[in-house]
């Protein structure tokens, strides 16, 4: 899950990113509105949690740009306000969910979560192949009824490819997916990792390297 942080309080919006990325997910951070939307822009983001009083352009236009493009981003809204009246607002003007400041930061974990499961395009609760079986939702996989122990990288590449159903994805996209933005585009940590991935899962191999198109999940 890739998650883009847009709050201009540098603090708070690191200590966010931090505790998500304690929960497997990859941040990316956005000290104002501008910003956020040029990365909204390049890269696809599962979920954006917004601050809604952004310097640069405000919360409020981030998330009318972003409805009428269709964006299928889904946006937590943050704002200091606490009435009915503001939180009717946000959500009218096309955020999916709204929590007001100050938060629980458990809360907010959930509802992350809770937003990137709401579908757009439908996809299955539990992601398999053979006897290879993932549920995101738990963060469990599992082979042949054996629990595997994965770090949070391998578990959203194992994740990724599984969801391709059987599409070759890229290392590029993987690394998009999977890495934030700070990562070297040029590094081997795609291939590594997905080294680490095939150990773990064992034999027979299930992940195939396609040339010159990446990585999908086959074999058996």
């Amino acid at each position: 899950m890739r998650v883009l942080v847009a709050e201009d309080h540098e603090r708070l919006a690191r200590a966010v990113a931090a505790g998500l990325r304690r929960h497997g997910m990859t941040v990316d951070v956005a000290l104002d509105g501008d910003t956020a939307l040029d990365r909204l822009a390049v890269s696809r983001y599962d979920v954006l949690v917004l601050d809604r009083d952004l310097p640069g352009m405000h919360g409020d236009d981030i998330c009318r740009t972003l409805a009428t493009e269709r964006s299928p981003s889904r946006i937590l809204m943050l704002t200091a306000a606490r009435s009915v009246q503001d939180r009717v607002e946000g959500l009218s003007l096309g955020a999916d969910d709204y929590l007001p400041k100050p938060f629980d930061f458990a809360e907010l974990v959930a509802r992350v979560q809770a937003l990137a499961r709401r579908p757009g395009a439908p996809a299955p609760a539990i992601l398999g192949y053979r006897d290879l079986s993932l549920d995101p939702a738990r963060r469990t996989a599992t082979r042949g009824g054996r629990p595997l122990a994965l770090t949070h990288k391998e578990f959203a590449v194992l994740e990724c490819l599984l969801a391709a159903g059987g599409r070759p994805v890229s290392a590029e996209e993987l690394l998009q997916r999977v890495w934030d933005e700070a990562t070297n585009p040029f590094t081997t940590t795609v291939k590594a990792t997905i080294n680490r991935l095939r150990a773990k899962l064992g034999d027979p191999p299930v992940i195939e390297t396609i040339r010159e198109s990446g990585y999908r999940i086959g074999g058996l």
